[in-house]
């Protein structure tokens, strides 16, 4: 996107999974797999909210404390830089670079269509605000995309590498608040 949009973060819910999903339906696969979409959309339906998620026995994640950030970039050069730089800051455990996604969105009162790279960084929720604030700092666009929704289950193993990998930025932030 030439100009950028509007800043967005979603963190969670039924509403937010909703819209999100809505927005970007090439991801529903990877969506419906991470999110849960079953359970939410019928927890949306009946109005009420979804039931947490209990571990495995043996497991220590707790529902949500991971997350996946998406996140647009104008081409593969600056996704490249930026996934580089977030996974060296320890900002992002992996970050997977989706190549040639078409955006069709409104901007200044135009209908834009640009060909982008999609980034798909897995974090901390806890280091989502770091992990936006860096991204809105070394980005192109004037407003640059950036939403997160987190993990209710997945693979643990995985699940603890990216909390392992990205331990020690979130200890300093939190050390710092």
């Amino acid at each position: 996107m030439r100009g950028g949009r509007a800043p967005a973060v979603l963190l969670g819910g039924g509403a937010a999974l909703f819209l999100s999903i809505l927005w970007m339906p090439a991801l529903l696969p990877v969506a419906s797999r991470l999110l849960l979409l079953p359970r939410a959309l019928l927890s949306m339906a009946s109005g009420s909210p979804p039931s947490q998620p209990t571990p495995a026995s043996g497991s220590s994640y707790v529902p949500g404390s991971v997350s996946a950030a998406f996140v647009t970039c104008p081409n593969e050069k600056v996704a490249k830089e930026i996934a580089r730089a977030v996974v060296e800051k320890r900002l992002a455990a992996c970050v997977n670079l989706i190549p040639q996604i078409t955006s069709i969105y409104e901007w200044k009162g135009k209908i834009e269509e640009d060909s982008e790279v999609l980034m798909m960084i897995k974090t901390q929720s806890s280091l989502v605000p770091a992990l936006t604030d860096f991204v809105r700092s070394v980005h192109p666009y004037e407003v640059a995309e950036v939403i997160a929704l987190p993990v209710e289950q997945g693979n643990s193993p995985y699940l603890h590498w990216v909390r392992q990998v990205t331990e020690s930025v979130s200890d300093s932030s939190t050390a710092l608040s």
